[in-house]
Parts: structure tokens; sequence; C-alpha cells
């Protein structure tokens, strides 16, 4: 019995907390970073080469954003350095998710900026319909079943002893 409300107490924790972080996560309704205009997601020149290199990796892969056009032969691959590359993968990831102060952070890696950063046939996206490629939050819940049975199964071990 004890087991029980003790599994009970820690699940009610994981679930308020949970939702917690989804709160936090989600940005209000509305709460776009447009200042005064459009805005667009570029690199941060002063940050370490090691952690924009992690970051453009990151949106990329993951955050998919659309990298294409920062590939060899593509309009927007010269200049071929790390910081042009990172703030078109940036913006792209940015102007995808709703313009959100959120969707311009990258680990510290990323600033907001007004001035287009487009140049010759490179050209960055500018605010548009909500494409989120990113799966919505309440996606998240279900997989936290998986951390649920874990938890379960690490106190019956403990109290097996």
């Amino acid at each position: 019995m004890k087991l029980w409300i003790l599994l009970n107490l820690v699940l009610m924790h994981r679930c308020s907390v949970l939702g917690e972080a989804e709160a936090a996560l989600s940005p209000p309704e509305g709460n776009t970073t447009f200042l005064g205009g459009t805005t667009w997601c570029i690199a941060h020149p002063l940050v370490s080469p090691f952690d924009l290199q992690i970051a453009l990796d990151w949106a990329c892969g993951s955050g998919q954003a659309d990298c294409g056009p920062i590939r060899a032969g593509g309009p927007c691959f010269e200049p071929n350095t790390l910081v042009s590359h990172a703030s078109f993968a940036f913006n792209s990831y940015y102007q995808q998710n709703g313009n959100n102060d959120i969707a311009c952070n990258f680990g510290g890696t990323a600033r907001l900026t007004q001035t287009n950063p487009s140049y010759e046939k490179c050209v960055y996206e500018t605010s548009g319909p909500v494409k989120s490629s990113a799966p919505p939050l309440s996606s998240y819940k279900a997989k936290s079943i998986g951390w649920k049975f874990g938890v379960l199964i690490l106190l019956f071990q403990y109290l097996r002893r």
C-alpha cells in the first residue's frame, strides 16, 4: 500500500511538473517578436564556433530548418562561413516556428535583427503562415508513460531489497 501511495505521489508530481514545463515553453498566443516590423533571426558573431556548430547541426537536423540553400552549390553557400550558414538556418527555423522569441535562441547563439540579411540570390525568409515542423507539445505527454513505468520498476526493485 505504501508503494502505491508513493508511486501515485511521484506520478502526480511528475504530471504537474510536465504541465508547468509545457506552460513555460509554450509561448502565449500572439507572442511574436515583431519589433515594429519584420524581424530575422541570425547567428551572434561573438559566440564560440563550437557552440555555433552545435546549434547549426541541431537546426538542420532535429529542428528541420530548410538548410538546402546553404549546402554546396546553393544560393546561400557563399560566403562559406559558420556564422553565415548558421544565420540562414536559424532564420529558417525561426520563420517556420512563428517568429517567436523562443524560436530564436539556440542556446544563446542567436539574436534578432530588423535588418534584412538577404544578399544577391540568397533570400532569407520573412514572416508568413506559421508552419511549425515540431510536433505539438501535447505529443510529449504520451511519451511520459514510459518514464512512469521506469519509475515503477525502480521503486519495485528498491523496495524488494
